[in-house]
């Protein structure tokens, strides 16, 4: 009986670069666009200083884009929201980077800390909002990039996919 192992014969196949698959540059799963959004939230030198409050409108600015994909920095002051509203074709990962942000659907309403992140796929329809008397900031990752923000009656009808909680703070 022979004793040698299919690594001692072959050796270690992820030290093989040619078995390897490069890197991406950009992501291309949800899950990928779900580790973009942390590693966006996690570098606050990246973002903090473009926030800006505006106490007549929700704040927006767009972070950075790449095929396919936008990333939106947005300021919440207490008491705006977004209405009621799905994302057309796009499916996203909203995290909260600071203060806490509530998710209505016809399914509950959520509250969302800083850190926790929601995924949806399009047609999802949401309303989110400041309901707590201190500023908030949130990161938005589209895939494909926005195009359309439907809004929808008080009665939401529901077309896409539940959600996913992909970190609950």
């Amino acid at each position: 009986m022979n004793s040698d192992s299919d690594l001692q014969i072959a050796g270690d196949i992820l030290e093989v670069p040619h078995l390897l698959q490069p890197p991406r540059e950009h992501p291309a799963t949800v899950a990928e666009f779900v580790g973009l959004a942390r590693s966006v939230a996690a570098d606050r030198a990246q973002w903090e200083h473009l926030v800006e409050f505006d106490a007549t409108t929700r704040w927006y600015h767009r972070l950075r884009t790449g095929p396919g994909y936008e990333v939106w920095l947005l300021s919440w002051v207490p008491g705006q929201g977004s209405g009621l509203h799905d994302h057309g074709p796009s499916s996203g990962v909203l995290t909260v980077l600071d203060g806490t942000l509530t998710e209505r659907t016809e399914r509950g309403t959520r509250a969302l800390g800083a850190g926790a992140q929601r995924v949806f796929a399009p047609g999802y329809v949401h309303e989110v909002v400041n309901d707590t008397l201190e500023p908030a900031i949130s990161l938005h990752v589209y895939f494909p990039g926005l195009t359309e923000m439907p809004i929808h009656t008080a009665c939401a009808r529901r077309t896409g996919a539940e959600p996913v909680d992909a970190v609950t703070a």
